[in-house]
C-alpha cells in the first residue's frame, strides 16, 4: 500500500482529483496531505474519494466562498461534537483562507445557542490549541462586557427586536408556542440567543445564519429550527443558493441523510415563501 495521497498508486489522473487536490492544498496548507496519509495507508480509496468528492466536487462548487465554507464547517463540527481532529483541521484551514481568529471564536460562541455550552467549550479548546500553534495569528479576544445601564426589560426588548428582524414570523411563532407551557424558556431564548449572542460583533448576520443552517443540518435533530433559520438567512439578505450550498456541503461532514433532510426543509421554506409572495402579488 502507498503511504501518501500524492502517490500515483492512489491518484487517478483526472480533473476531479487534481481540482480537489489543489483546493485541499489551499485549505490545508502544509498539513493537507498529512491529514490523509494515515488513511491512505489503510484505505487508499477513502483518501482518494475524500479528495475527489469533498474538494473536487463540493468545494469547487460556486455559491459560497472558501471563507464561508470553512466557517460553516467550524460551526457544524463544533455542533456535532464528535470530530475534534477534523474541527482542528478546518480551524487551521479557516485561518489559511483568511478567516480571522476572532471570527472563529465568534462562530464557536454562536453554537452555544444550538448545541449547548459543552459543545462550544470543547470547540474553544480545539481553537485555543490551533491558535497556540500559529504565532502569526492576531489576538482573537473580543470582550463585550455587560450592556452598561441596560435594564432587564431593555435587554428583553432588544432580544425581541432581534428575533423579529432576523427570523421574522417564523421566530415569533416559536416564542408564541412556548408562552403557554414554558414562558421562561421563551424569555431565555429571546434574551440569550438574540440579545446576547446575535448582537455580538465579529460576525455579520448572514454569516451567523449560514452557520446556523449548517449546524442544524449537521445535528440532524433540529428540523423545525432549521426551517426557522432558513427563513432567517433569507430575511437578512442571504440567498437560496447559499442555503442549498451550505446544506449540500453537510453531506461531506454529516452524511447524505442529514443533507437530504436539510434539503426537504429548504423545499418547505422556499414553497411557503413563494406562496406568500404569490398571495401578496394578487392582493
Amino acid at each position: 500500500m502507498t503511504s501518501s495521497v500524492l502517490s500515483t498508486d492512489i491518484t487517478a489522473i483526472d480533473d476531479r482529483y487534481q481540482r480537489g487536490l489543489a483546493l485541499l492544498a489551499t485549505v490545508g496548507g502544509n498539513a493537507s496531505t498529512a491529514a490523509l496519509d494515515p488513511i491512505a495507508e489503510l484505505a487508499p480509496d477513502l483518501a482518494r474519494l475524500t479528495v475527489e468528492f469533498g474538494y473536487g466536487d463540493i468545494y469547487a462548487r460556486p455559491g459560497l466562498t472558501l471563507r464561508q465554507r470553512q466557517l460553516i464547517n467550524v460551526a457544524a463540527l463544533t455542533a456535532m461534537g464528535t470530530a475534534a481532529p477534523q474541527l482542528r483541521f478546518h480551524i487551521d484551514g479557516a485561518l489559511n483562507v483568511g478567516v480571522t481568529p476572532a471570527e472563529i471564536v465568534e462562530t464557536i460562541i454562536h453554537i452555544t445557542v444550538y448545541a449547548g455550552v459543552p459543545a462550544a467549550l470543547n470547540g474553544m479548546a480545539v481553537a485555543k490549541a490551533a491558535f497556540a500553534d500559529r504565532p502569526d495569528v492576531a489576538d482573537p479576544i473580543i470582550t463585550i462586557g455587560p450592556a452598561g445601564e441596560e435594564t432587564a426589560r431593555q435587554r428583553y426588548e432588544r432580544g425581541l427586536e432581534g428575533i423579529a428582524r432576523i427570523d421574522g414570523e417564523a421566530g415569533e411563532q416559536v416564542v408564541a408556542a412556548l408562552e403557554g407551557i414554558a414562558p421562561d424558556l421563551a424569555r431565555y431564548l429571546i434574551e440569550f440567543a438574540f440579545a446576547d449572542v446575535y448582537s455580538r460583533p465579529g460576525l455579520d448576520l448572514q454569516t451567523r445564519e449560514l452557520a446556523t443552517v449548517a449546524a442544524t443540518t449537521a445535528m440532524g435533530t433540529a428540523a423545525p429550527q432549521l426551517r426557522v433559520h432558513l427563513h432567517g438567512l433569507l430575511n437578512v439578505g442571504g440567498t437560496r443558493e447559499q442555503a442549498i450550498e451550505a446544506i449540500t456541503q453537510m453531506a461531506v461532514y454529516a452524511g447524505f441523510p442529514a443533507a437530504l433532510n436539510g434539503i426537504a426543509a429548504a423545499r418547505e421554506v422556499f414553497a411557503a415563501r413563494d406562496a406568500e409572495h404569490a398571495a401578496d402579488t394578487h392582493h
